[in-house]
């Protein structure tokens, strides 16, 4: 009998041991197929648009919102609410169930989702693929470890602020993506991984984005909306922003810490694998000469020209491809004329198409998860759809609630819906018509919906398989989304439940 007990645990301790996370792909793939399964549970139903005008620094702009009186259910010819179920397969250019993942590779526009930003991967793979074959990175990277030696941890708190500022003051997003493939060698070289990569890169943007006391993308669209005084609450969103942005740099900072004595306690110690095959193992003193200079000067004055870009211009994906398009052209003439890594006009288109290939597994990701959005009606408020049902019915539950309760909810809300509308600006035109009129009705003031709006929206962006630029990021690390919710996790909870505590503070103290 011992025997058999102990054959038993040791059978379940293998199958534990040998469980694997599932692919990213196969998430997504079961999360489309419990869509399909609502749009056979759900009626569908659309809403009406107004538009409004809001004030800015910049003077008075105007944007078409959801009227939130304006909820109908779409009916038959006898005056029952319509279902429109998703069948598994749909002719005539039709959405079905098996369709999902062409409709969203190919869905949306050059401005956005899912298109515009598998373009933007495929451009600015490209164009750091020339960079990465000039072999100046590499041997940047040998010297600059020669450098800082004994102050390596120096590079999280460092790297982390200055794109959580990135995050709050232009919304930088998508940006991080360039950043990630040139930083990710980088942390890896310093005994750091790619998991390390993503927190100081793109989840530092999405903490900045979250907290900001000015993103433009964001909090002043959803003040606007509000009606609340645009950028007014400055004083103590910017407290707030240091506050989650400390937070992010101690649990990054402790991570990095872990790893770094250990490397084979990392959450990606096989994928970085990749990194550690293809590092330079040239000597401390490798070449670095007038070329490699220049090549990072090329970059750096692209970054410049980037953020000028979206400051003084709001240039946005298609500007910002082109930019990095011009970067890798230029690398690669510096690369043929000082014949960096035996550099030739064929080496620089070679590399061009490499780079950009690197980039297909993320894309596949990110337009398959787009499709997530298309089997349910898609995100036009006008267009009957069973995500707007969820809308107005989700409004409808948290105008019944208590005020502090109520304030939570906004929160958890917001947090959810991003699943299905990671963009802020989107997301803030479709739920911040209905949050404002709820709030006064259960007596929270507006200002508090909009911290619930900011909060629930960005800091999802770090977990969720829809939102594009995460898992571009996750794919330039080689670091698997169900790797990545693993290490996630915690941190994702300290967030919610300090939002959470703030939202309810805000609440009970009156804040306007």
């Amino acid at each position: 009998m011992s025997l058999n007990v102990e054959k038993t645990c040791v059978d379940k301790h293998q199958n534990v041991k040998n469980w694997q996370m599932p692919d990213t792909l196969v998430i997504i793939f079961f999360v489309a197929f419990a869509a399909m399964l609502l749009t056979y549970l759900v009626p569908v139903g659309s809403f009406e648009t107004q538009e409004i005008i809001y004030q800015t620094d910049s003077g008075d702009k105007s944007r078409n919102v959801v009227d939130p009186n304006s909820f109908r259910f779409q009916l038959d010819a006898a005056g029952e609410a319509m279902k429109q179920p998703v069948a598994l397969f749909q002719g005539d250019g039709g959405v079905g169930f098996f369709n999902f993942a062409f409709e969203g590779l190919t869905s949306g526009s050059k401005w956005g989702t899912a298109i515009g930003v598998i373009m933007f991967m495929l451009v600015i793979g490209g164009a750091f693929g020339v960079v990465m074959e000039t072999g100046t990175i590499d041997n940047g990277i040998l010297r600059l470890i020669d450098k800082t030696r004994g102050n390596e941890a120096l590079f999280i708190p460092a790297l982390f602020t200055l794109f959580s500022l990135g995050g709050a003051v232009f919304g930088m997003g998508e940006e991080a993506i360039a950043f990630a493939i040139i930083i990710c060698p980088l942390m890896i070289r310093l005994g750091f991984d790619g998991i390390t990569t993503v927190m100081v890169t793109y989840v530092a943007t999405q903490i900045g984005f979250a907290s900001s006391w000015m993103n433009p993308f964001s909090v002043a669209i959803a003040q606007g909306i509000a009606g609340v005084p645009v950028l007014s609450g400055a004083g103590v969103r910017g407290v707030m922003w240091a506050g989650f942005t400390l937070m992010g740099v101690i649990f990054t900072m402790r991570y990095g810490a872990k790893i770094r004595a250990n490397p084979q306690r990392s959450y990606s110690y096989q994928s970085d694998q990749y990194f550690r095959e293809h590092q330079s193992h040239a000597s401390l003193d490798s070449r670095f000469n007038l070329g490699d200079i220049l090549v990072l000067l090329t970059i750096l004055l692209t970054v410049i020209w980037v953020i000028w870009g979206v400051i003084a211009n709001a240039w946005f994906i298609p500007e910002i491809a082109s930019q990095f398009f011009t970067m890798g052209i230029v690398v690669g003439i510096i690369g043929v004329l000082f014949k960096l890594n035996s550099m030739t006009i064929n080496r620089v288109a070679t590399s061009f198409k490499q780079g950009a290939g690197t980039m297909l597994e993320p894309a596949i990701l990110v337009g398959s998860a787009s499709g997530i959005l298309i089997l349910l009606g898609g995100g036009d408020p006008t267009t009957p759809s069973v995500l707007n049902t969820l809308l107005n019915g989700a409004g409808s539950f948290i105008g019944e609630l208590p005020g502090a309760l109520s304030a939570w909810f906004m929160l958890l809300f917001q947090s959810l819906f991003n699943f299905f509308v990671t963009s802020g600006s989107g997301q803030a035109a479709l739920t911040m018509p209905l949050m404002a009129p709820l709030a006064d009705i259960v007596g929270v003031s507006r200002q508090v919906a909009v911290l619930a709006f900011q909060l629930g929206d960005g800091f999802t962006n770090v977990l969720l398989p829809t939102s594009a630029s995460l898992m571009a990021t996750l794919g330039v690390c080689r670091v698997d989304w169900g790797v990545w919710i693993k290490f996630i996790w915690r941190f994702m909870l300290a967030l919610f439940l300090v939002s959470s505590v703030l939202v309810i503070v805000a609440h009970e103290t009156g804040w306007y």
